[in-house]
Formats: structure tokens, sequence, C-alpha cells
């Protein structure tokens, strides 16, 4: 109330229901149960989290209005900008606004500057110039709006605040497509939520009628609120989602600087590049990426050095991630061929393998190797293990050595470091013959990590049962060839 008993036009963000609030009402209306974890066969790179979800709140409103620690403002370098945003801070936070803004001299695009909110319900105002956007320029342009919402989050931060409320940064008169900045301003935030979320209690999106709709069909893929929903907005994630802090990544337009730019492309040799390779983080300038057809010509004559090679390995990798996020893979994921189940007795990733469930003769074995990189490039950055159910396969189930070693050499280092043991169950002698040539003249570093289960009990001396999840065949199968598994069956920490 203000002093003369009228209602206040503020808002406080406490009163505002959060994103997860709706949805758990509609769940109760419709009296849906939540997804139980053992069926979700994919996670997604941004995976339910409750204790995030509690601190987001989309609100259909004037970002001026809001009462929080501090609000965003977007405005242009010189923050004068007449945008209605700007416009209605200004009028509520009243003249020593203007005033302490002069003391700024101006903020680059991508920065972020703190005032007092003066007048306003919140304590601050954090001023952001978002970029100018041309299609010819579109990764500067997701640099820059990154950096708008990561440095807001920075500042927030470093102030110890509770909570921001967001504008829209990009503006109409900036002509930054709604939906692809919608994209970058939530996935930033979650990716910081992720490593600094005791920091903020709330984040608030202030939105227009027009903004609304963009963020209630995009807000799910970002934070989604029930394992179901992960499941459901998994396909329509872009391709490029960012890093780990949500930061666009462009491995083809990444510029670094040579070390030694006067030297001439014929001193390039291997020893020469190794040695410049050498001084990379020790020296004020980074490497320059150099010529990548020259680099092409030199791998087909074996001229390239390993640090090179590897170095185009994952430009190559990046490409296909890039496609597999980007492609249609709902028929691949039906065959229930792969998915993520447990941990093992040493806390590391399960992932499940079912031969029998691969029709090779049948399917797009391309969109097979996008959809293993879809599904294992989250999971790889961390230990796992693989558990390949060889039950029942037969000829139309066999996975050819020329795949296989396709799929090995495609794959990032990641998954070869990381991958600790292969559990190879119910393997026949043939399969064992091929797997033995296969890891012996073709893949090196594989042979040692393949451990032949021939029955369910060895299996579980490793993964414990109630951590995997086995198709109905395979239990019938072993236990009519091993005898049915009892669960007193004394563990052991190793095969």
């Amino acid at each position: 109330m203000d002093p003369l008993g009228a209602p206040s036009q503020f808002v406080d963000i406490d009163s505002l229901p959060g994103w997860s609030d709706s949805y758990e009402a509609k769940q109760l209306d419709c009296h849906q149960s939540p997804v139980e974890k053992a069926q979700v066969d994919v996670r997604s790179p941004f995976p339910y989290r409750k204790d995030i979800n509690e601190k987001i709140i989309l609100w259909k409103g004037d970002v001026a209005l809001l009462n929080c620690t501090a609000i965003v403002n977007t405005s242009n370098e010189s923050l004068t900008d007449k945008n209605p945003v700007s416009e209605s801070i200004f009028m509520h936070a009243g003249p020593d606004l203007k005033d302490e803004l002069q003391k700024l001299k101006g903020c680059r695009t991508g920065e972020a500057k703190l005032t007092k909110g003066f007048n306003l319900a919140a304590r601050f105002i954090i001023h952001t110039v978002g970029p100018k956007y041309k299609s010819r320029y579109r990764t500067a342009a997701e640099s820059s709006l990154y950096s708008c919402y990561r440095n807001v989050l920075q500042l927030a931060k470093e102030q110890a605040m509770c909570s921001v409320g967001f504008c829209v940064i990009n503006t109409l008169k900036r002509c930054y497509p709604l939906e692809d900045a919608t994209h970058i301003a939530l996935r930033t935030v979650r990716r910081f939520l992720e490593i600094h979320g005791e920091t903020l209690e709330k984040v608030v999106f202030a939105v227009s009628e027009l903004e609304e709709a963009a963020y209630q069909k995009l807000l799910p893929l970002y934070f989604p609120r029930s394992l179901e929903e992960e499941v459901q907005s998994l396909p329509y994630l872009p391709a490029d989602i960012g890093n780990a802090e949500g930061e666009p990544v462009v491995p083809e337009r990444q510029i670094r600087i040579t070390e030694k730019p006067g030297v001439p492309d014929d001193a390039s040799d291997e020893e020469g590049l190794e040695a410049d390779l050498s001084f990379i983080g020790s020296h004020a300038f980074a490497r320059m990426e150099g010529d990548v057809d020259k680099q092409r010509r030199l791998i087909l004559q074996g001229q390239l050095s390993e640090a090179a090679l590897q170095k185009q390995h994952q430009r190559n990798y990046n490409r296909w991630l890039c496609q597999a996020r980007a492609e249609d893979l709902s028929d691949i994921a039906s065959l229930k061929a792969l998915y993520q189940t447990g941990v093992d007795n040493c806390g590391r990733t399960v992932m499940v393998v079912v031969g029998r469930n691969i029709p090779v003769t049948l399917i797009d074995m391309e969109k097979a190797l996008l959809y293993f990189i879809h599904v294992m490039d989250h999971i790889a950055v961390k230990e796992y293990v693989l558990v390949y159910f060889h039950t029942l396969t037969n000829d139309y189930n066999q996975l050819d050595s020329n795949f296989l070693k396709k799929l090995y050499d495609v794959v990032d280092a990641k998954y070869k470091r990381n991958l600790k043991a292969l559990y190879f169950v119910h393997p026949t002698f043939r399969s064992k013959v091929s797997a033995w040539f296969f890891t012996t003249f073709t893949v090196s570093g594989l042979k040692d990590k393949i451990h032949y289960v021939e029955s369910l009990q060895q299996l579980f001396t490793a993964i414990p049962p109630e951590q995997i999840d086995l198709p109905p065949f395979v239990l019938e199968y072993d236990a009519r060839e091993n005898g049915p598994y009892y669960s007193s069956y004394p563990p052991s920490p190793d095969l």
C-alpha cells in the first residue's frame, strides 16, 4: 500500500507463480503420474531439475514494476535508448537515474553496468546493450547477446543479489529474431544456475504478450518440469546448444592468432608445429588455425602433426554432433536399442545396447550412428560402462566391422578415454572370434576393456540387478540357459 492507502503498483516477485506451479496443477487435474527414471532411455543435456525450476518465474508484465533485488534495462551504447522498457524504467525511477547514467560514460555491446534503483521497488538496475542483428554477422550477434545475459548474472553474483528481473534484452529496434534470442537467454540462465545456483534465489523473465508465446514454447526445452517433459522436449533442441556455460560454439569460425606470424607456410613442418604448440597458454597469443585445405592435404600425405590431427578430428566430430542434434532420429529411438539405465558398483553410468533390436538391413545405419552420438555425447564426459546384449541375435542384427570402425573413428576422444568396461553378454563362439579380430587388427585400446559375460548372475557382480533395465527376452533366455537368478547370489567387485 502507498502512503495514501491505494494499492501499490509494484509487484512482489514472491507473489508470482513459479514456472513449475502451473504444470503441477495441470498434472493434478489430468491425474497424470510422473515418468519413472527407469523408463527414460535418453536424457536431455538440460535434464529435469526441480531445484532449478523453483528459481524460475515467467511473468507477463513491466519489468520496471518488479520488487526484486535488481532489474535489467536494455539500452544502446550511450544508455539513452528510447524503447518501451527503458522509458518505463526511467519514468518510475525518477530524474536521478539520468544523472547517474551520465557518470557511467556509456556501455559497450555485451557489457553490463550497475546503478541504484532510486524510486523503483528494485534496489538496483543492471544496464546492458544488446547487439544489432545482421544475418551475415550472426555468430558475432549470438556471442554478444550471450555476453549480455552472462555479464548481468555475473554482476548479480558478485553483488550477492538474491533475485534478478530480466526484460527481453533484444529489442525490435535491433532486429534480433525473437525465438533465436530466447534460446540464448534461456540456455545461458540455465547453465549459470547449474554452476552458481546457490547464489540466486529467483530469476524472473518479464515479457510482453508477444514475447510470452516464445518463452512458453521454449522454456520446457531448458527447464523441463518433469522427466516426461524432458523427453518430449529433446527432439526440439537446436543443433547448437552452446558449451558448458551456454556460450555459442562454432569451431569452424574460431579465430586463433599465430605465435610467429612472420614465418612462411613452408616453414611449418611437423617439428616446428609441435614446437609452436608447446607455447600455447604460456604466451600472450595462441596459434593461428591455418589453411584448412592445406591441412587436409597434409593429412593425406601423412605429414600433419598429432596435435593438428586431433584438432581436425575434433572439428569433424563437432560437425557430426551438430547434424545429430538437427536430424529427426525418432525412428531410431523407437527401436529401444540404446538406452541409459543406472550405475555400476563403482558409480559409473551404465549404457545398454540391445543387439536384437538393431535391424541392420532395414534401417539407415548413418542415422544409427547419428543417434549414438546424440545420446552418448553428454554421457561420455564422465566415466561410463557399456552392456551389450548379444542375446538371440541373428545375421540381420550383426553390426559389420566397417560400421564399427567408422563409429570408432568418428567419436570424440572422451568416448574412448571414459569407457571403462564393455560387458559382452551371452556371446557366441563366432561373436568372440569376430570381436577378437576387430580389437586386435582394426582398433586399438579396446581389447582389455571387453568382458565376456555368460550369465546374468555374472553380470550382476559388477552391476546390481536393480540398476539395469533388462529386456524380457534376455531374462527368459538366461533363465532357460543358466537357471533363474536368485538375489542371494553374493556380489563381488569384479567380474
